[in-house]
């Protein structure tokens, strides 16, 4: 299987969904659209990931079109699409519904807790990252996952085999040092009222891990 991975800031790669890739003898491409302006076809792929970004799916950005026209394709025949945060939020806009501010700006490791039994064997709660002030709608005819204490649309499944999160399971260790390190400027104003410290000094669960690839087999099953 060719999986195609749009990644969108030098910060936040594929962490995590490289090691599932490779475990399941898969093939990896990463492209950078805000960078090069390249995208992969919608008959090269088989798997699309949308990671995140500084962005919104509200810029008026050629390349942020094209990945909906992207998105649109690979609705339209049934291609497995898994999209974080920016990358859900892509998804939604394409399917017609609105990406705005959230409630609250969520920075930082806090709880998600599931909402539907859709995809079975999740677990009840996840202590995950968040690094995010806007939030999608669920699109009509999908399932929310996942809800915070701030923010209730945190993930939805859609037509099996669309899955979006507004939080990140994909980093391991070294991704959330690259994104602090790097970002953590943006931690002000979170609700969460974590440090760079405190980010940091929290190990990633070992479970968001295990978590990630049984949604990433059960989107790719399904196709």
């Amino acid at each position: 299987m060719r999986v195609n991975v749009l990644q969108h800031t030098p910060d936040e790669g594929p962490g995590a969904i490289r090691d599932w890739v490779h475990a399941n003898h898969h093939t990896m491409f990463v492209y950078h659209p805000a960078q090069f302006g390249k995208l992969p076809t919608a008959a090269e792929t088989d798997l699309l990931v949308i990671l995140g970004g500084p962005i919104s799916p509200n810029d008026n950005l050629p390349w942020i079109a094209a990945e909906r026209d992207l998105i649109k394709q690979l609705l339209a025949t049934h291609t497995p699409i898994f999209g974080a945060c920016f990358g859900a939020q892509q998804i939604s806009k394409q399917l017609g519904y609105s990406v705005g501010k959230a409630p609250a700006k969520e920075v930082g490791w806090a709880p998600v807790t599931r909402q539907s039994n859709v995809i079975p064997g999740l677990p009840s709660q996840l202590n995950v990252l968040h690094w995010h002030e806007d939030m999608f709608e669920i699109p009509a005819g999908a399932q929310r996952l996942f809800s915070s204490a701030h923010v209730r649309n945190q993930g939805y499944l859609y037509n099996g085999n669309v899955l979006g999160l507004q939080f990140h399971l994909e980093p391991l260790a070294d991704n959330v040092r690259e994104m602090v390190v790097n970002d953590g400027d943006y931690i002000a104003g979170s609700v969460l009222g974590q440090t760079p410290a405190d980010i940091l000094a929290q190990p990633v669960p070992t479970e968001n891990q295990l978590v990630l690839y049984q949604l990433l087999n059960f989107i790719t099953e399904l196709n």
